[in-house]
């Protein structure tokens, strides 16, 4: 267990938060303990609730390796596995996945605003791809990134380095809605019993669709739509009285 990200169940809700207060960084280890954490959510959870201790959600990747990066390229690519993996994990994870976003939220924690499923920010949150600036090429945020937001705000953001502020995320398509910093946890609260009143197979079936059929051709699509539809509609617990 590492101590710098905290998993919490809570009921039907797997609370998982950001824990390295020293600096609000997420290293390494702690993006590989978000993606087991998230890959696992189903089997206890209906969503997932992704948030930090504060006072920001992410200000980037710390490399938290004992041993300097190798200077070979095709030995060092595997150093960056955990980061890609959580990429991966978070877009596979079969329950939703909901973030919570205060203060700065840089890099790699824009990269995993984008990839959550539904998220929210504190209307006092501000953003950034700060790669460039620091010389490095900011193609690991792009992977999370590239299909969830425009080109154009993806290359400004990535170029300019500069903060935009949530309303401006929201428009990017980074987040989905923009809270007052001091209403933003009981919207959250209140979306969260809301989507666990939903049944069950309809929310799975809402994120297996949206994570398959946009690389699909449109009778692809289409067909997949059917199949799930029949699939999700015949369900038991679809056919209980909504409350």
């Amino acid at each position: 267990m590492n101590p710098q990200i905290l998993i919490e169940q809570d009921g039907r809700i797997l609370r998982v938060k950001f824990n390295r207060t020293q600096d609000n960084g997420v290293s390494d280890s702690m993006a590989g303990a978000l993606a087991e954490a998230v890959l696992k959510a189903h089997e206890t959870s209906d969503c997932v609730v992704l948030s930090s201790v504060g006072p920001d959600f992410c200000t980037g990747r710390i490399r938290d390796a004992a041993n300097p990066p190798s200077p070979e390229a095709y030995s060092r690519r595997p150093e960056y596995d955990h980061i890609f993996n959580s990429y991966k994990a978070l877009r596979s994870c079969q329950v939703p996945v909901i973030g919570v976003i205060e203060g700065r939220c840089m890099g790699f924690g824009t990269a995993i605003a984008s990839l959550c499923d539904v998220s929210f920010a504190s209307d006092q949150a501000t953003f950034n791809i700060p790669e460039i600036a620091h010389n490095v090429m900011p193609t690991m945020v792009m992977s999370a990134i590239y299909d969830r937001m425009n080109r154009n705000a993806i290359l400004w953001m990535a170029y300019s380095a500069d903060f935009i502020d949530a309303k401006q995320a929201q428009n990017f398509g980074i987040v989905s809605n923009v809270v007052a910093a001091d209403k933003l946890h009981a919207e959250v609260d209140r979306f969260t019993g809301l989507l666990l009143s939903r049944p069950r197979p309809a929310i799975l079936g809402l994120k297996e669709y949206l994570r398959v059929a946009p690389r699909m051709d449109e009778q692809g699509a289409i067909d997949y739509a059917r199949s799930m539809h029949s699939m999700v509609n015949t369900a038991a617990e679809m056919k209980k009285k909504a409350h």
